[in-house]
């Protein structure tokens, strides 16, 4: 899709309005319905709004039956204040696109005004346009809506813009491309004192402090393999802001990250021990749970050979890279679909994802939304 493209100057506009505007997860509703509006104003023959939360779907048939393409874009911002000086910048205190999910929107919103001008030869394309990514709840959400049912994909794609890789090039591979990740939440409990006569109390205060030096040690290496293991303490809490309380309450929050699936359960049972021993030993009560739940992204073969050639037919170079450290909650539709994610370069020296100052490249819109008709037309013609 050429750079020239009529659609553009609006699609970059739209992009802008969405990063002025950004919501967190699970309070997606005007970037939801400003999506719908322009949906159905474009031409998408259905649209399907409140799907597993905020999620809204367009979806654009052809005359003759066929499989259906599922393409997924991220709706949700993240709760981070925003430090660069664009005229868009955010106007939400503390919330900005640092992750360039306005600009994966913008790259299917410009997708839908091509097939609204021309539907595929068979088949359907659904654009799904997903909330609550970022913490790992939108995509199992949007799969155990009962609406999902009748948008059920036989192949899947999405793509995740990459600073640090060449701009406009890709990253493309089978088998694991993101980790799975987890959140453990570890919930200490003694009892509160006087601060002038702390043995009265139970203090978890050498638990926590024993934690946040143990539970890094069970990382092991930064080759992205079956080996890999990674925790990181994230956050951490003791008693009460004040002088006169000896503590009787910690927390400590900690990411386990591993290449797959089947490397978690094992990660869990040795953090979790970790946790229980520190506690029996100080008679302490403990409680572990866990947040942001994200299995591993694993990509099809034949969903990645559709892309390749896409890629080749569009002149776009690619290499197979390796696996992401962060996480993503699209592998979630690989249970449904033959999926497959790849990652677009942003450039160099382009501001890191999540960091105060990253701005997606509006250049990159034209880019991926020609990755995607590619594989469309290659797929249903």
């Amino acid at each position: 899709m050429p750079a020239s493209d009529p659609h553009l100057p609006e699609i970059v506009a739209l992009r802008h309005l969405l990063h002025a505007h950004p919501e967190v997860s699970n309070a997606e509703a005007w970037t939801s319905a400003t999506i719908a509006e322009r949906l159905r104003a474009g031409g998408a023959d259905e649209v399907v709004t409140g799907l597993g939360g905020h999620g809204v779907a367009a979806i654009f048939h052809a005359e003759t039956s066929g499989p259906t393409v599922l393409l997924r874009s991220e709706l949700d911002a993240l709760p981070i204040p925003e430090i660069g000086d664009v005229a868009y910048r955010s106007r939400n205190d503390g919330v900005g696109h640092l992750c360039g999910h306005d600009g994966h929107s913008a790259i299917l919103m410009l997708l839908a005004r091509r097939l609204a001008e021309r539907r595929p030869e068979r088949g359907r394309v659904v654009l799904l346009f997903q909330p609550a990514e970022e913490t790992g709840e939108g995509a199992s959400r949007v799969i155990d809506d009962p609406r999902f049912a009748d948008l059920k994909p036989d192949y899947a794609l999405s793509l995740h813009n990459l600073p640090g890789l060449p701009f406009g090039e890709v990253a493309l591979r089978e088998g694991p491309v993101n980790c799975a990740s987890r959140g453990m939440r570890i919930v200490l409990t003694g009892r509160t004192a006087h601060a002038s006569m702390p043995w009265d109390g139970v203090s978890p205060a050498t638990a926590l402090a024993e934690l946040i030096e143990a539970l890094p040690q069970l990382s092991h290496g930064r080759e992205l393999d079956d080996a890999f293991r990674l925790a990181t303490v994230t956050h951490a809490r003791l008693g009460e802001a004040a002088f006169g309380i000896a503590p009787g309450h910690a927390e400590v929050w900690t990411t386990l990250r591993t290449l797959r699936d089947d490397g978690m359960a094992a990660l869990c049972r040795e953090a979790e021990a970790l946790a229980e021993r520190a506690a029996a030993e100080r008679g302490l009560q403990v409680v572990v749970g866990y947040d942001d739940v994200y299995r591993h992204c694993e990509n099809h073969p034949e969903a990645v050979r559709f892309l390749r050639d896409a890629l080749d037919a569009e002149g776009i170079t690619h290499t197979p890279g390796q696996p992401m450290y962060p996480s993503e909650d699209f592998g979630r539709f690989g249970d449904h679909a033959r999926s497959a994610m790849f990652f677009l370069g942003a450039g160099v020296d382009h501001p890191r994802l999540h960091n105060p100052d990253y701005d997606f490249p509006d250049t990159l819109i034209p880019i991926g939304a020609g990755i995607f008709e590619r594989a469309v037309r290659d797929l249903l013609g």
